[in-house]
């Protein structure tokens, strides 16, 4: 996959600020407008991504990418335009450092979280022609996997009381018990936030191998297992 380049390109201008305002505002008439399809995507903070467009028609005269759900020339990321002269004009818009590629697509470099939210393309075509296309993009940023500990490894059963705590920066978190997900009861507690389940008393059956599972929409970490030992009176 390829980019626009000034190689490839005669007399190639880059526009910013008011004079790209001025252009987009008067260089085409309005149009009549038809869809694109742009698939939606997701990344980690800091990693490039990709909004991909399909399709791309022949004799484009100009693509502009803009950050919402409409084409407001404030919100501009990137844009390739041909003019009456044949001049092409390419550049970034004012809201961010997007390049669009030879196959129309928008290409984020560094993704922060404030870049999350819908994008449209609007891709203009001769005789005033567009066709407009959206994609939603998710930034989300890296957390630490789950770490679980407990007060204990060995309890007397009917006497002491075990608190196993996962620790993880993750939202969502589950229990496992030997495998399957663990039944509370009134013995049985999770916290408020589930990060903490305590065991009180101890019984017999309580002995096994206990996990945590810690997600978000995009990940799923499983801590390592801790055996809990019940000795007996």
């Amino acid at each position: 996959m390829g980019f626009l380049s000034v190689s490839s390109h005669r007399g190639l201008v880059h526009w910013q600020g008011p004079l790209l305002v001025v252009l987009l505002l008067t260089f085409w008439s309005p149009p009549t407008s038809a869809k694109i399809s742009v698939e939606s995507n997701h990344t980690e903070k800091g990693k490039d991504v990709l909004l991909r467009m399909f399709n791309k028609p022949p004799e484009v005269l100009g693509i502009v990418w803009y950050k919402g759900h409409i084409s407001d020339s404030n919100n501009v990321i990137a844009f390739f335009m041909v003019d009456q002269f044949g001049e092409y004009l390419s550049g970034p818009g004012d809201h961010g450092l997007g390049v669009i590629t030879d196959d129309g697509s928008l290409l984020l470099k560094n993704a922060t979280t404030n870049e999350t939210g819908m994008y449209t393309v609007v891709v203009h075509l001769p005789k005033s022609e567009i066709y407009i296309g959206s994609a939603l993009l998710f930034v989300y940023e890296y957390k630490k996997g789950p770490f679980l500990h407990a007060s204990m490894y060995w309890a007397t059963e009917n006497k002491n009381a075990v608190v196993l705590t996962c620790y993880t920066d993750l939202l969502s978190i589950k229990w496992m018990f030997n495998g399957v997900d663990l039944k509370f009861t009134k013995r049985i507690k999770l916290s408020g936030d589930s990060r903490r389940l305590t065991i009180d008393p101890v019984m017999r059956e309580d002995a096994g191998f206990y996990k945590c599972v810690a997600s978000n929409a995009f990940r799923r970490d499983e801590s390592r297992s801790i055996e809990l030992h019940v000795l007996h009176e």
